[in-house]
């Protein structure tokens, strides 16, 4: 829709006002609605948006270690810019209009520490160097049978689960709760996030679902927005879904998956295949494989953001914990797909349902051009078998700060994303492990209370 139609359409829906949002570090939505007065009002679809939303972490405590913005900067409000190819309108919401939004700095420059600009600098570095990217991210979630209040009222344990016991590709289970699939999928397509794919995943009340395939920046935002409008869509029947890495030790987690491509700018040609070739792998596709593998170390804070993402990362439990790369085959940290001309994509699965989309699809991309640019070439031999016992080309940090302290200290990092990025989202992480650090857990208690 142009700008005309959609000044247009808020004004005469009847809710009279727009929704928009932003992504914070954590890509969760920060938004709010505006009246659809002050939205034909704008100049240039141009607003102001705190820019607390880069100083707090996901419960809103401040940070006390992020230089760009703090507490001597007084938390002042920032230009963001909304995106009209981002329209839609939320057909759970009495289909009010939505939009999403960038941040840009006081000089009207794209904002540094934005998770939307970033993957927009990497993709316009896939332009550059002729090439149009295309990816698709998968999630696995859990699903219970309560609201935050009683999930609240509980202290956050025990949350009853959707349905029991482990049963992958069920289709008893998914009629079972055939309301809530439906609206799943039948909402998520009304909102512009068509799925390919919906099923149950091996444990109870687990999902999985596979977001139809596009351009890297709308599979970004379908992404992001898949999240939030699951929780939302789940709430409607009473249900509260956890894109959490791994909510309990027993059962295995929930990954991310990210799906690429290098396509040609027309995106006519999958870049990444190649009929003559044995393995019909492009040479390209072979750079980009060896860039993801070089970099992943140090870039795997933007996979695995959380205390918790590690706890997938264990051997056994359909997570990577090495270096390596295979065809087909889910024990490695890479899975290739060389299945065809329009087909051919590399999957990278180290990728956390708990990531924040747009960094954990500019990190794929991003190590995948550092492959190119510096024509990496594919040394490493393809694992056969067990990725887990395949440790000859090294291990994924095991927890989130010796991750982050690879990340602060590199210098590929710093190539890859900029030093105001790296800097601050570092800052992010270092507070994440600090908050973690100071708190006593139940394993503690039962493990040292009375021994001890």
């Amino acid at each position: 829709m142009t700008l005309e139609e959609i000044v247009k359409f808020v004004d005469e829906h009847p809710s009279s006002k727009l929704k928009l949002a932003v992504t914070d570090i954590d890509g969760i939505l920060r938004g709010k609605y505006i009246s659809s007065d002050k939205f034909k009002g704008l100049s240039d679809l141009e607003l102001s948006f705190c820019d607390v939303v880069f100083g707090w972490d996901m419960h809103d405590a401040v940070y006390d270690q992020v230089s760009t913005t703090n507490l001597d900067t007084g938390y002042p409000d920032a230009p963001i810019k909304l995106d009209l190819k981002t329209f839609r309108t939320i057909p759970w919401e009495d289909d009010v209009p939505f939009l999403l939004g960038d941040f840009y700095d006081d000089k009207g420059e794209p904002s540094p520490i934005c998770p939307r600009q970033l993957l927009k600098k990497v993709i316009d570095q896939c332009d550059s160097l002729g090439f149009k990217p295309f990816c698709a991210q998968e999630f696995e979630w859990f699903n219970f049978e309560e609201t935050p209040s009683t999930f609240a009222d509980k202290n956050y344990r025990d949350p009853k689960v959707l349905t029991p016991g482990m049963f992958g590709y069920s289709i008893l289970r998914s009629t079972l709760k055939k309301d809530y699939i439906s609206d799943l999928f039948s909402l998520l397509k009304a909102f512009d996030i068509p799925l390919e794919g919906l099923h149950t995943e091996t444990g109870p009340g687990v999902y999985e679902a596979a977001i139809t395939y596009s351009d890297a920046l709308e599979a970004a935002d379908r992404a992001t927005l898949f999240k939030t409008a699951v929780k939302e869509i789940a709430y409607k029947h009473g249900i509260m879904a956890t894109f959490m890495a791994k909510w309990d030790e027993n059962l295995p987690g929930c990954s991310g998956h990210v799906h690429q491509s290098l396509w040609d700018k027309a995106g006519k040609v999958n870049l990444f295949y190649e009929e003559e070739s044995s393995d019909k792998m492009s040479p390209l596709m072979k750079n980009y494989l060896a860039g993801q593998l070089h970099c992943l170390p140090h870039i795997l804070p933007l996979l695995a953001p959380t205390i918790n993402s590690y706890k997938r990362l264990v051997e056994g439990a359909w997570a990577p914990t090495t270096l390596t790369w295979a065809v087909d085959n889910r024990t490695v940290a890479v899975r290739i797909l060389p299945t065809g001309k329009k087909s051919t994509r590399i999957e990278t699965r180290v990728v956390g349902s708990d990531t924040n989309p747009y960094l954990a699809i500019a990190a794929c991309l991003a190590s995948g051009l550092y492959g190119i640019r510096h024509q990496l070439p594919l040394e490493q031999p393809k694992t056969l078998g067990n990725g887990y016992k395949d440790k000859s080309n090294g291990t994924l940090p095991s927890n989130l700060y010796e991750a982050n302290q690879q990340m602060k200290n590199s210098p590929i990092a710093q190539e890859l994303f900029g030093n105001k990025f790296v800097e601050h989202f570092c800052a992010t992480r270092d507070w994440e492990w600090q908050q973690f650090a100071q708190h006593v857990t139940d394993w503690e208690l039962k493990r040292y209370f009375e021994i001890i």
